[in-house]
């Protein structure tokens, strides 16, 4: 039966080709949007957990979503944070939006000193800012566009920078200007997002902290959470258009998987009307021609899934290249999940030709012209 179905497909060369082409056309749009989504929040929760500071404060106006929230806070609060038991360090940062380059990002405005006494910057090239045109990078905004060096300017939220330093990814932004700048920039006096807080020996005191902050007057509605508080919600499931954009995307490509699967098996079925006329009267039973049918589906949809998995790959290394802020991460559970959802449709779209050529009677397909 296998050299059967390798056979018929074979001798088909160009439907083969398409179909298994539609297969990997599926995988590849689900593999590619759940990249780039779980990339960008796991990115987020790096970047996040980087930081050093194991404590976040904000007014409970605030939103939960970092970059969105605006500047509903006083820099001005900080050093009142600063004097609270267990706190070691109250780092403002103004997180500001931008969608400048073609990329979305978040562009962090910073008091120098305390947030890098969250956790120091690891410089590797230039230093501290300067100026308030200074600003500092990280190395993969760095390698991205053009590439960026100490002293090369770049601009940024309608203004120009002088890149001062070069640091390490992973804490925060890739960006950071001075905190008076962005405030400059936005016409707002010494307002910011949120505060990263430093608390003495974490876990032990951040529920402490809480109640400090909460006790402190005008502040009884802050929002204070813990980071692993926030982490926790930098899920899939967390974010409801994470799933909803993820459903619609699964939803097409099986969709196409289906339709393309179904369209060749059924034509395959049509044309070889003699040939299962031939095997039905050898003593092929109903079993034997479905599971034909549904073996060249299967293959065709295993081709497929190779193709698409092995794209999608190189795909991730391209981008890597030519876009290394863009995170593309690609899981092997996901990959498993793809090729289950796109063999279980080819599967489903060959099952009624595979059950319309098991019925067919003998003599009519013998007598078939």
């Amino acid at each position: 039966m296998n050299k059967l179905v390798v056979g018929n497909l074979v001798h088909r060369p160009l439907r083969s080709l398409i179909s298994a082409l539609a297969v990997a056309i599926e995988v590849i749009m689900i593999l590619s949007i759940v990249a780039i989504m779980l990339g960008m929040l796991n990115g987020q929760r790096v970047r996040t957990n980087g930081i050093g500071g194991d404590v976040i404060a904000k007014p409970g106006t605030a939103s939960n979503l970092i970059g969105v929230s605006g500047a509903p806070a006083s820099v001005k609060v900080g050093p009142i944070l600063a004097k609270l038991p267990h706190v070691q360090v109250a780092a403002p940062v103004y997180i500001q939006l931008t969608t400048s380059g073609g990329r979305v990002e978040n562009i962090f405005g910073i008091e120098y000193e305390s947030y890098n006494a969250l956790k120091p910057f690891v410089f590797l090239e230039g230093g501290p800012f300067t100026g308030p045109g200074d600003i500092i990078i990280d190395d993969i905004a760095s390698h991205s566009d053009k590439g960026y060096h100490v002293g090369d300017h770049m601009k940024l939220l309608g203004r120009e920078f002088r890149v001062s330093g070069v640091v390490e990814h992973g804490k925060g932004g890739r960006k950071f200007i001075p905190m008076e700048t962005i405030n400059a920039i936005n016409g707002t006096d010494n307002r910011c997002s949120l505060f990263y807080l430093k608390t003495e020996d974490p876990p032990k005191w951040q529920n402490a902290v809480r109640d400090e902050v909460h006790a402190t007057e005008g502040m009884q509605q802050w929002d204070v959470q813990t980071l692993e508080e926030v982490l926790s919600q930098m899920t899939p499931e967390k974010y409801p258009a994470f799933n909803i954009g993820l459903s619609v995307v699964i939803t097409i490509a099986v969709v196409i998987g289906f339709l393309v699967i179904f369209q060749s098996m059924y034509t395959a079925v049509m044309e070889r009307t003699r040939e299962i006329g031939i095997l039905k009267s050898l003593g092929a039973s109903k079993a034997y021609i479905v599971g034909i049918v549904l073996r060249e589906s299967g293959l065709l949809a295993l081709c497929g899934i190779a193709i698409g998995v092995a794209i999608t790959y190189l795909l991730r290394a391209f981008l890597a290249a030519k876009m290394p802020q863009l995170e593309f991460e690609v899981t092997a559970a996901w990959v498993a999940k793809a090729a289950g959802i796109a063999l279980v449709g080819a599967i489903f779209g060959a099952l009624y030709p595979a059950l319309k050529a098991s019925a067919k009677d003998p003599i009519d397909a013998l007598a078939y012209e």
